[in-house]
């Protein structure tokens, strides 16, 4: 698959995931939020392209790729912090697509890119966190709001991987690069098993309620605590267990509108999403 063709599996598949609904407690086709809608997200998606296009043919550079899609994406529109999370598992995955025919050197490529990243990814990306106004867990000394944590970095040779370690004991998206993106793999498996039934749309719904059911979503626990992550977590689990989504899609609304009323916005999860969906088109998957 030539550059062009991943770049715009990483532009599908952002968009299949805002347009997914119901989809509980985030932006769809269906609601926005006050500063935020739903055609933000899909400019930063069409916006992204040039940024994904030179990633799947590039070796190196994942902080500043990570960097570069985050200005693109606010290029094209004013709704904030669109993808970030969406970004820190594309771009690596874009760029092992580069050099890769099939799920197997996917895997082995994107785990090899991310450990080979170096401390000059570490400050773009660390720049890009900044630029993109992302809130974040302050767990360590270096503080995203103070430019002398760069030379903390350069002094510590922390690359990029080293800062995802810090951070995966608590962000699912970090732990993705440490755990060899697990489940991104096991999310594009359950949307590829879904859509031999389903439409995209409920394939997707789906996979996102089991992928909250069985993780604490980082934006939750940032935003509010664990026990709200936990409690969100039980409510999708629940849902899913009383039938099909025929049978528990007026539920999935109801917990929608909850979630949508109090502010809680799963991100993390749709992140995952994004990053499942892209290696199911990577793979061919069609609808």
């Amino acid at each position: 698959m030539d550059s062009s063709n991943i770049a715009r599996c990483a532009q599908l598949a952002m968009i299949l995931e805002v347009s997914a609904t119901p989809k509980p407690g985030n932006i769809d086709r269906d609601h926005n939020y006050s500063g935020t809608r739903f055609e933000h997200f899909l400019a930063s998606a069409v916006g992204v392209y040039p940024v994904m296009e030179k990633a799947a043919g590039s070796g190196s550079g994942v902080g500043a790729l990570i960097r570069g899609s985050v200005l693109e994406s606010s290029k094209w529109q004013k709704g904030g912090n669109t993808h970030f999370g969406a970004f820190i598992l594309l771009v690596p995955l874009v760029m092992a697509a580069g050099k890769c025919e099939d799920r197997t050197c996917l895997l082995s490529q994107v785990k090899k890119i991310v450990r080979e990243t170096s401390s000059e990814d570490a400050i773009e990306f660390f720049r890009a966190f900044s630029e993109a106004k992302v809130k974040v867990k302050q767990v360590t000394d270096l503080d995203l709001n103070d430019q002398s944590s760069i030379k903390k970095i350069e002094a510590h040779r922390l690359t990029l991987f080293k800062m995802m370690e810090i951070s995966g004991s608590y962000d699912i998206i970090a732990a993705e690069w440490i755990n060899g993106f697990e489940k991104t793999f096991d999310c594009a498996i359950s949307i590829q098993n879904k859509i031999r039934k389903y439409c995209i749309n409920d394939a997707v719904v789906l996979t996102f309620m089991e992928l909250l059911s069985q993780n604490k979503d980082t934006f939750i626990q940032t935003k509010f605590d664990r026990k709200k992550a936990e409690e969100v977590s039980l409510m999708a689990k629940k849902i899913l267990e009383k039938g099909d989504i025929d049978d528990v899609r007026d539920e999935i609304c109801l917990f929608d509108e909850k979630l949508l009323k109090e502010g809680v916005n799963p991100g993390s999860t749709a992140d995952i999403i994004i990053a499942g969906l892209f290696v199911s088109l990577f793979e061919g998957m069609r609808f």
